[in-house]
């Protein structure tokens, strides 16, 4: 039974994988095509042009840190400190935000 699940995790990561790779290279190529001729006028690209340019990207520009998994500890923490709060806590917690968000929208409408 282990084994096949392993085989299963296996599977599913590289179908996940494939996907990824072709919406993003994708993504980018046609991004490329769209601005990058017409702005700058220069050639376009192939679909794995533009994996490459997006691997090429993360690498020189610190990508691959896991963003995603970041973005989870962070809801993670704050629905720890949430659980951790008093009921008064919270109620000056809302209040706060409540000005943030009065503040914000008002300075939006002038």
């Amino acid at each position: 039974m282990g084994r096949k699940w392993w085989v299963l995790k296996c599977a599913k990561f590289a179908v996940l994988a494939v996907i990824v790779v072709a919406v993003v290279g994708a993504v980018v190529m046609s991004l490329w095509n769209w601005l990058m001729p017409v702005l700058f006028g220069w050639r376009t690209i192939d679909f794995w042009q533009a994996v490459g340019l997006f691997i090429l990207s993360k690498l020189l520009l610190g990508g691959f840190r896991g963003g995603a998994g970041r973005h989870f500890s962070w809801r993670r923490r704050m629905q720890e400190r949430w659980a951790n709060m008093s009921e008064e806590e919270r109620e000056k917690f809302r209040a706060g935000m409540r000005q943030c968000w009065d503040r914000h929208h008002h300075d939006d409408k002038r």
